[in-house]
């Protein structure tokens, strides 16, 4: 079964088509600036080059539609017609605490999902115009949501709780849920496949470090602890994000700067973070390190402040699951950079645990990283969120 995997956003969707038998991409693209002049879609069928088209989108339904077009096309198609694709799987940001995982679409989970919208307001409204736009244009073909705070509803209450009055949990639910769900669920499942165990037995840290970041706890198969919390603001400082940080700050700067709490959020999710500690040189990792490397004081602070916050997470959960057996690394800086992975290992030591080197330099590979005798395997595991949504669609409707 070909499985289409949909990831919409409020002026954009990502997708790619998989076959659910090889688990190979046969195609995958991007439509942007949907809805704003000069929209495009790019194509890229598997072993082909990619395919741009320049093209009017005034909404998500148009840019399904010219998908649909793109993937059944004579020349650069994957498939000759809409027929084979057997299933549409979309990720949706918030699930809160109604959906602990994948659901078959229906009203009644479409009507969940608008509800929370007030959880995730930038992002489930554009999740759910991508869904009605695979509705109006693929009519009978089953559609599946995957989200991305499901993984993590395994938390404990007391891992999950803030400090607040419990009145504000009651009314509107405040509470950590976590991100980067399939992300977390697939490494870890991943990690233990590699090492030929089940992830029922193993005590797993996953750290998904992208420009948006998130570390996990995964004990026995289940998340008992993640980073993030009502929104992907809290946690590990992220590309321009701050992460954790002493509320009382947003008041001060807003008395010192006349700032609105509205401006500040701004600050905070889009202004602050490796971009703002280091004086706005790079939100790029891969600029941080190269300035680094070249002396910049400030962008070599900046990443030692990073690392050090990683580290400190891995510790917690390992204190929290009163042990460790893998740290897993994935995502676009998890994966690739040695200037950040090297920076962490030493960290690792107290685990009496060796990295190498050399191997630590490997980039978007699956590798064992820990020297052999190490107490905790440390490894680089690339994710697949596209994978993991397409497995758990076809787990829905085979």
């Amino acid at each position: 079964m070909n499985i289409l995997v949909i990831n919409c956003g409020s002026s954009s969707l990502k997708y790619q088509l998989i076959d659910s038998d090889s688990e190979k991409v046969l195609a995958k693209g991007l439509a942007e600036r949907i809805g704003i002049e000069g929209s495009v879609l790019t194509h890229t069928p598997a072993g082909k080059d990619k395919v741009v088209k320049e093209a009017p989108m005034e909404d998500h339904s148009v840019a399904v539609k010219l998908v649909i077009e793109a993937l059944t096309d004579k020349e650069n198609g994957v498939i000759s017609s809409l027929s084979e694709i057997g299933a549409v799987g979309h990720r949706v940001v918030h699930g809160g605490e109604i959906f602990t995982k994948a659901v078959l679409i229906d009203d009644e989970v479409i009507k969940d999902i608008e509800e929370l919208s007030s959880l995730a307001p930038l992002h489930n409204p554009a999740n759910l115009i991508g869904i009605h736009a695979c509705e109006k244009n693929m009519p009978g073909v089953p559609q599946v949501a995957v989200f991305d705070t499901a993984f993590h509803q395994t938390m404990p209450q007391k891992a999950y709780m803030y400090g607040i009055p419990y009145e504000y949990y009651r009314k509107y639910k405040i509470r950590r849920y976590g991100f980067h769900g399939t992300s977390h669920d697939y490494v870890s499942k991943r990690a233990a496949e590699i090492l030929g165990k089940d992830r029922k037995d193993l005590k797993i840290i996953v750290c998904h470090l992208g420009n948006g970041a998130s570390i996990s706890a995964v004990k026995n198969g289940e998340c008992v602890d993640t980073s993030m919390g009502l929104t992907p603001l809290e946690g590990l400082m992220m590309g321009t994000r701050s992460g954790d940080l002493d509320p009382a700050i947003i008041d001060f700067i807003c008395e010192k700067e006349g700032k609105t709490v509205s401006e500040m959020n701004t600050i905070l999710n889009k202004k602050s973070g490796v971009l703002g500690l280091s004086d706005n040189l790079s939100s790029d990792f891969r600029d941080l390190c190269d300035a680094a490397d070249n002396g910049n004081e400030l962008a070599a602070m900046t990443l030692d402040t990073y690392a050090y916050h990683v580290a400190k997470y891995i510790g917690a959960y390992a204190m929290a699951m009163q042990g460790v057996d893998v740290i897993a690394f994935t995502a676009g800086i998890g994966e690739n950079s040695y200037g950040v992975r090297s920076r962490v290992a030493p960290y690792l030591k107290y685990f009496d645990t060796e990295v190498d080197d050399e191997k630590l330099k490997i980039r978007g590979e699956e590798m064992i990283v820990s020297n052999p005798g190490s107490k905790v395997t440390v490894m680089i595991v690339p994710t697949d969120e596209e994978l993991s949504i397409a497995r758990q669609t076809l787990e829905l409707v085979k």
